[in-house]
C-alpha cells in the first residue's frame, strides 16, 4: 500500500511531475512524466511489485492531476 503520497510539478508550465511516497516501508521517489511513463529516482520497487504499483501511481495521478 501507499502511504504519504506527495506530488508536485517539475516545471511551471509543462506537464511531469515529482512523486514521493511509501512502499513497503521505503522512502520512494520518481518522475511522472506527461506519456504516463514513471521514472524511478530512489528506491524503485522490486520486479514483482512494479506492475501493481505502477497502476497504484495512476489511479492516484488520475483522481489529483487530471479531475
Amino acid at each position: 500500500m501507499i502511504t504519504h503520497f506527495q506530488w508536485k510539478p517539475l516545471h511551471k508550465n509543462l506537464p511531469g511531475w515529482k512523486l514521493s511516497f511509501y512502499f513497503n516501508k521505503l522512502a520512494v521517489q520518481a518522475l511522472y512524466h506527461k506519456d504516463g511513463s514513471i521514472e524511478w529516482i530512489a528506491n524503485p520497487p522490486a520486479k514483482p511489485d512494479e506492475e501493481k504499483l505502477t497502476s497504484m501511481i495512476h489511479d492516484l495521478m488520475v483522481y489529483h492531476v487530471y479531475e
